[in-house]
């Protein structure tokens, strides 16, 4: 197994580099940029960083925040469980509307047979009346 030297490391890193640019037509330099290993890795780093930050600070300081799920508004949240709830009982209402009108369409078709079930009933009891 290699042992790891720090020195080459940091030696490999800083060894200098030529990046030229050339007129492929007339071989002409039009840009050259000494570069080292770790000045690219330094410049890269700080173009991520700062990507990121402004992804994030756009994300923060504009609307764009009430798109990500759950980061909504407190008040919209509540209307939109006000909502729900409301939606719920009126689908409910609509299904027992439905029952009732086929329950009365089927009794004017005369096609329902009736069952005559009194114990549902709440039959008031009679009271004495003691002269």
């Amino acid at each position: 197994m290699a042992k790891f030297d720090a020195n080459s490391t940091l030696k490999r890193l800083q060894n200098r580099y030529r990046l030229v640019v050339m007129n492929d037509d007339t071989y002409e330099e039009v840009v050259t940029f000494k570069l080292s290993r770790l000045s690219v890795y330094v410049f890269l780093s700080t173009v991520f960083v700062l990507l990121t930050g402004l992804t994030v600070a756009l994300i923060v300081f504009t609307p764009l925040k009430l798109y990500i799920p759950g980061y909504g508004d407190m008040n919209n949240t509540k209307e939109l469980r006000e909502l729900k709830i409301r939606t719920d009982s009126l689908e409910q209402e609509m299904i027992y509307r439905d029952q009732y009108f086929q329950s009365l369409r089927n009794v004017l078709q005369g096609n329902s047979s009736v069952k005559m079930d009194t114990t549902t009933l709440k039959i008031p009891k009679t009271e004495k009346i003691d002269d």
